[in-house]
């Protein structure tokens, strides 16, 4: 899918990449001045959220570091928890955790998913800015709380990480569903790469210190899901110092707008719709996207789950393919407000009301059809089709030049407008 040597011979490639760092920093590095020694003790009982299969977390490496630290601190394993942090995907299979986890840690530790729909599971810590903050019960009521993570381009978060595994990842539906509806995501500070007076972050971080959440371990990834750097030590701290090294890595400048576009998505989230579309929202309503209003996006993701098989991408599903168009739909969950997992149908909508998004590969071209994309089965007829649909947008002639941008890891790259001269 990465070949470029079926492109119409009038296209004019820009390839947006990550500029990783030359000497990857492999060794954890502890920000703060208290390491995990100084809070775990013999006798203490320990939960640990870890990310769910739709995140690439090298959760093996964070997972395996926080277990081999409470060992030295004399935590025995039948008092530590490891939950999954599922928000309102499906609950993990035996092999997606024998993947995530390793056999070893599989095989000692009790593992958990998280559910979102649980009211018994759940503990209400209250409101935050009028957020109902509800959070999985293994979570409160412990004696140390543990995280990992993985900091990167979140459309609403700014950036992921921090904090986000145990607020959203082990929340209630009341608290995604606040989170994700159309009041915040509609907040001018609800913005892919935005840190600073971003209301969800807000949230995440003061979610995160109400539940208790004393330590996480995150990870800032390259290409190909390797880590790049990893720290440790509180989440706030933890996360700024990860989204100032991220932005030099992730945040890549554009010279000239671009008249197509290919979002590129690997791993886990090529499974399904919901997770794909992803890449095509982030790089159409990043700000300064090189796009130009129209600008077709292809979608290259096999999608083998079809929409997704969790509740929040049922609902994802349900909500747009019943919609009459993009625009409608935009306008009716307006009026009436949705509820979690649906609002990857409402960003998704305000994507496809500018920019037309084929889908290449796709195992279920039914359930991309069904919305409101255009699904082919490979890339030369995507490259047929983008063209076609960019001649007719741009009114441009049949041989003029077309600027397109590549994006090999749509998902871990924030292309930036940045003209020159």
């Amino acid at each position: 899918m990465n070949a470029l040597e079926e492109l119409p011979p009038s296209w004019r490639v820009t390839r947006a990449v990550n500029r990783e760092p030359e000497a990857p920093h492999l060794a954890t590095q502890v920000i703060g001045d208290q390491c995990l020694a100084d809070l775990a003790r013999p006798g203490m009982r320990v939960t640990i959220a870890f990310t769910d299969a739709t995140r690439a977390c090298p959760d093996e490496r964070l997972v395996g570091s926080l277990l081999s630290e409470l060992d030295r601190c004399g935590v025995a394993p039948d008092h530590i928890t490891l939950i999954c942090a599922t928000g309102l995907h499906r609950p993990s299979t035996p092999a997606e955790r024998i993947a995530k986890l390793g056999t070893a840690i599989v095989s000692r530790y009790r593992i958990i998913d998280h559910n979102a729909l649980d009211p018994g599971g759940l503990v209400d810590l209250g409101t935050i800015d009028g957020i109902p903050l509800l959070i999985n019960r293994l979570c409160v009521e412990t004696d140390l709380l543990l995280a990992t993570g993985v900091v990167e381009p979140h459309q609403y978060a700014g950036y992921s990480g921090g904090a986000k595994t145990v607020v959203i990842g082990c929340g209630g539906e009341a608290t995604i569903s606040a989170t994700h509806g159309s009041a915040m995501l509609d907040h001018p500070g609800t913005r892919l790469g935005a840190i600073d007076g971003n209301p969800f972050q807000a949230f995440v971080r003061a979610g995160g210190e109400r539940a208790g959440l004393r330590y996480v371990v995150n990870a800032i990834l390259g290409d190909t899901g390797e880590p790049l750097l990893i720290a440790a030590g509180p989440p706030a701290l933890v996360h700024d110092y990860l989204v100032g090294r991220a932005r030099a890595i992730y945040e890549v400048p554009v010279a000239q707008p671009v008249h197509i576009a290919r979002a590129g998505v690997d791993g886990p989230k090529a499974v399904n719709l919901y997770q794909a579309s992803r890449a095509a929202t982030y790089l159409a309503l990043a700000e300064r996207t090189p796009l130009l209003p129209g600008a077709p996006i292809l979608l290259p993701a096999p999608i083998p789950e079809g929409a997704g098989e969790g509740a929040g991408e049922r609902r994802f599903f349900d909500v747009l393919s019943n919609a009459a168009s993009p625009q409608q739909l935009l306008d009716h969950l307006r009026r009436t407000g949705f509820p979690a997992g649906a609002q990857r149908a409402y960003i998704l909508a305000q994507v496809l009301v500018h920019h037309p998004i084929i889908v290449v590969g796709a195992h279920h071209p039914d359930v991309v059809r069904a919305c409101h994309m255009h699904a082919v089965p490979d890339m030369a007829a995507g490259f047929a089709l983008a063209d076609r649909l960019a001649r007719a947008t741009f009114n441009l002639a049949p041989n003029a030049p077309l600027e397109f941008l590549d994006v090999p890891h749509a998902l871990l790259t924030l292309p930036r407008l940045t003209p020159t001269g």
